[in-house]
């Protein structure tokens, strides 16, 4: 989530990789360009700290170089169900992490409480695991489910369920106290939180947030808190033979929220 957000990976990720020994990593890049959407420097960025895939969400394109950065660099993932038509980049890919393991990467729009009418998330995510089978074609699975609502985010997990090996919600920016294996062998946590500061509104600097709370009336643009930012996020062991999850840990470091990790 802006400034803050990109400095929290940028200068815990390298370390968090070595001491975790962390074989893939996902970071979900939504709001790292000022809090709307994902620049190409800024992937960059992200992805040089330690990263090997980046997803995005429903403010995919809000920065509009990310329309052609997203056709050159494959490790940048798209919601799977975005739009009808032609669409830049794809909505999921296959992985090589160390050691030779294939992970497959998708990642999904809700429809519950979102702005846009998305296509169906549970039929594309549905197409996409039963053609890469967690245990056969991948090592493991991974499900980011990008929405509003954690009635939909859980009925993702429980529809994953023996099929993904972790599945984990974006958007909301606040983690949730859920994390837990699914009785297939699914990992799960409705949302995984935000890189960013937490003396906050979700990200935003206070001040503009509240005074529409309180008067119903904008005075001036949000823009990203800048305090110290809390890496937040998800830790998964799995299985290499069989796809399913051993382990899973909330992952808090640095800022203001108490601090968690494996």
């Amino acid at each position: 989530m802006g400034r803050a957000g990109r400095a929290a990976v940028r200068d815990n990720l390298p370390r968090l990789r070595d001491e975790w020994r962390l074989d893939f990593v996902v970071v979900n890049g939504e709001n790292a360009s000022n809090g709307m959407g994902l620049s190409g420097d800024h992937a960059k960025l992200i992805l040089d700290a330690g990263a090997d895939c980046v997803t995005l969400g429903d403010h995919a394109f809000d920065q509009k170089d990310m329309m052609q950065f997203i056709q050159s660099e494959p490790r940048v993932i798209r919601p799977i169900n975005y739009a009808h038509g032609d669409v830049p980049g794809k909505g999921f890919r296959v992985f090589e992490a160390r050691g030779g393991r294939k992970i497959l990467v998708a990642q999904a729009l809700g429809q519950v409480f979102m702005k846009r009418p998305y296509d169906d998330p549970f039929s594309a995510v549905d197409q996409v695991l039963r053609s890469h089978p967690r245990g056969g074609m991948v090592q493991a699975s991974i499900i980011d489910i990008h929405c509003e609502a954690t009635s939909e985010k859980m009925g993702m997990g429980h529809f994953c369920d023996g099929r993904a090996s972790l599945v984990v919600g974006t958007h909301t920016h606040v983690p949730t106290a859920d994390t837990q294996i699914l009785p297939g062998g699914t990992a799960f946590q409705a949302d995984a939180g935000m890189c960013g500061d937490y003396n906050s509104v979700i990200g935003m600097e206070k001040t503009e947030p509240m005074r529409r709370f309180v008067s119903g009336m904008p005075k001036s643009r949000f823009t990203p808190a800048l305090g110290e930012a809390t890496l937040s996020g998800v830790y998964v062991e799995t299985d290499d033979r069989t796809g399913q999850a051993t382990r899973i840990e909330m992952v808090r470091q640095g800022g203001r929220l108490s601090q968690s990790g494996p």
